[in-house]
């Protein structure tokens, strides 16, 4: 597919399929700025950005959004046709998909320290969690139950490695100046992934956490009327990426679209829960029931 865009001064033929002359995004825009006989300057005026962005953005070391490209392509007067292609482009440059057995080779400790540097740039972190408490919220014994299957090629120095690395991220909870939620269904607080006592403690556990001003646990019990079917854990970083774990590994969104979507579905679910002291009262008599 070649993209030639008549309205540039130069004139722009880009092959979208020739990885060396087109696939590249940062390069598809640097060829289209220079068409348009445009300094990176000049361009960062016209789409109200800083030159160092657009310098960044050309070079590859920054992925725009697609709300950045689409200021980009505007300043640059491209054609409808060639921009749509392009925009289309730029959402799929925003999906990352990273499989469950690429995780596991790099180590899903390694992992674990990815989502701490993630979080620790966030002000506000939402997890959607069906399945079960966010890593953020297990105890230890729990974090290895739950570890320990995902890792069944991997020696037990891996899991050792895994579980301390899940509770390092576990710090970052202290700073009082990043929020946290945490909407769970009731599936995800009561289905048994370890011994009852180690059940009985993790209960007692995020109802704890609960009571600290900057972390709220909310609950959907199985009597709730569910506005929608709670499919896939998700958590969402502020409101500049989403990651969806899934069976096969995890999907990374960070188109604004992909992300407003599951930020809508969060405020959804959450609606229809339990949260403050009746989250935590749940939480108390999930406990009770283990024990």
């Amino acid at each position: 597919m070649t993209l030639r865009c008549p309205k540039l001064c130069l004139g722009a033929n880009i092959d979208l399929n020739d990885p060396n002359t087109g696939s590249d995004l940062g390069e598809i825009l640097r060829k289209l700025r220079k068409a348009a006989s445009l300094s990176g300057e000049r361009l960062a005026l016209r789409c109200a950005m800083s030159q160092s962005t657009i310098s960044r953005i050309e070079r590859g070391k920054h992925l725009p959004s697609v709300t950045d490209v689409e200021r980009i392509l505007i300043a640059l007067e491209v054609p409808r046709e060639a921009a749509d292609k392009i925009i289309a482009l730029t959402r799929r440059a925003n999906v990352e998909h990273v499989s469950v057995r690429a995780l596991a080779e790099k180590g899903l400790w390694r992992n674990q320290l990815e989502l701490k540097a993630l979080t620790e740039t966030s002000t506000v972190v939402r997890s959607f969690l069906p399945i079960m408490p966010s890593g953020l919220l297990q105890i230890p014994e729990y974090a290895r139950a739950v570890l320990s299957p995902v890792l069944v090629t991997s020696s037990v120095r891996d899991v050792d490695k895994a579980v301390a690395a899940r509770l390092e991220r576990q710090q970052v909870l202290d700073d009082t100046a990043r929020r946290f939620l945490f909407l769970m269904t009731e599936q995800a607080v009561k289905l048994r992934r370890a011994d009852r006592s180690v059940m009985t403690r993790q209960c007692a556990h995020m109802a704890e956490l609960s009571e600290r001003p900057n972390i709220e646990i909310a609950v959907l019990p199985l009597t709730t009327r569910m506005p929608d079917s709670p499919m896939n854990t998700f958590l969402a970083l502020d409101d500049r990426m989403v990651i969806v774990e899934l069976f096969s590994g995890r999907v990374v969104f960070r188109d604004y679209k992909d992300i407003k979507y599951h930020l809508e579905h969060f405020d959804l679910f959450h609606s229809h829960a339990l949260t403050g002291d009746r989250a935590r009262a749940f939480l108390l008599s999930a406990r009770d029931e283990f024990s």
